[in-house]
């Protein structure tokens, strides 16, 4: 099946509707779209609701397949195992496509002649190792768990990883796979408004039961202007962590108001008209939020860990690592000094729009597509 120099591809997709990387999976697509490839998208996990799948309205060169498969980090996922592997199986021989590009580790080890690039968005080892300090208990379910993800990432033609930080802690957990990349995230800047007068206003996305989140450091101390912590849309992939007792609301002086799932038009507005993002997760791989609120022109005060430091540099300021009062502290010192806060904001912006948009990111998909494409003519 060659390729000619620049020709288009046909690229099978495969993402789930039920965490924040259904917002990934739309860059992807439309942007490979736009550049005259194909791709047909197969989602997992849930069938998306309208709202979901608005998107490809008018997306010529899609072919999008949802079905309801459970997840691989499900309990229950093993059981959907063999028949969501049989379906793709038939796809890709049905379709044809020059290349597989997988949101979960399991199907890198699919026995077909094409290439398989295995994107590792996040996992459950290394979330639970950034969210308790150490391995989860060993269970019969997280041995099989582990074995997938490691036959998934040895198998994979190409392991890619939203960060250096989230590629470093697969091969602590996994090993190191055959070929590897590292491809930041991206976003079209035109989904976002940064020219809105700011409101003296912290803004943060995330659900409080949520530990690797944990939006909740955001209500341990009281703060100088007003909070605003946004449900995030979809459940994430991790089992659900009960809220936390001591979670106090200062409802006193300082509203912290909490909004459920808001729609994109109200996620828009929301971003520009805050001063400051506070990034408080303890795991974040990328962190697809900061860089909307980046593009927003928000200050961004984001929790000390590793991924934070190598995607933001010095456009954020920093809290001490999963400490609440230093966050606090942070956040006054941003309010009461607004130049300041003006200055990272710019900051935020220039690296999100120079670093972290959609064109670069396809530009990079596929120029490694077809790396992968010219070497597997090279073995034939």
């Amino acid at each position: 099946m060659g390729i000619r120099p620049g020709g288009c591809l046909h690229i099978l997709v495969t993402a789930d509707t039920i965490t924040g990387v259904w917002t990934y999976t739309r860059e992807l697509v439309t942007g490979l779209v736009s550049r005259g490839n194909r791709v047909t998208l197969v989602s997992f996990g849930e069938i998306p609701l309208p709202h979901q799948t608005s998107w490809m309205d008018g997306l010529h060169g899609l072919d999008y397949r949802p079905t309801a498969f459970r997840l691989e980090w499900m309990q229950e996922g093993e059981q959907d195992l063999e028949d969501s592997t049989n379906y793709l199986l038939g796809l890709v021989c049905e379709i044809k496509p020059h290349v597989l590009h997988l949101g979960q580790f399991c199907y890198g080890a699919l026995p077909v002649n094409v290439p398989r690039v295995v994107v590792a968005h996040g996992d459950l080892i290394s979330w639970w190792l950034a969210v308790h300090d150490h391995e989860p208990r060993d269970t019969n379910w997280l041995r099989h768990y582990r074995q997938m993800v490691t036959g998934g990432l040895q198998g994979a033609s190409c392991v890619v990883a939203p960060s250096g930080w989230m590629m470093d802690t697969l091969r602590s957990c996994y090993g190191t796979p055959w070929r590897e990349a590292v491809i930041y995230n991206g976003r079209n800047p035109i989904f976002f408004n940064p020219y809105v007068s700011k409101e003296d206003s912290v803004m943060a996305v995330g659900r409080l039961w949520d530990a690797g989140k944990q939006v909740f450091l955001l209500t341990q101390h009281e703060h100088p202007v007003s909070v605003c912590i946004v449900g995030s849309d979809q459940p994430v992939a991790v089992p659900r962590i009960p809220i936390r007792a001591d979670v106090k609301l200062a409802t006193d002086q300082v509203c912290v108001a909490l909004k459920g799932p808001q729609t994109e038009a109200q996620l828009r507005m929301l971003y520009s008209r805050a001063a400051i993002y506070a990034a408080t997760s303890r795991y974040e791989p990328f962190g697809m939020a900061t860089l909307e609120a980046a593009l927003s022109r928000c200050a961004i005060v984001a929790n000390d860990i590793p991924s934070f430091r190598e995607i933001w540099g010095d456009a954020a300021v920093y809290f001490r690592a999963n400490d609440a009062e230093s966050l606090a502290a942070t956040i006054r010192d941003l309010s009461e000094d607004r130049d300041l806060c003006r200055t990272y904001a710019n900051r935020a912006y220039q690296r999100a729009r120079e670093r972290f948009n959609s064109k670069r990111m396809i530009d990079d998909y596929l120029a490694l597509y077809r790396s992968l494409l010219s070497a597997k003519s090279v073995a034939a």
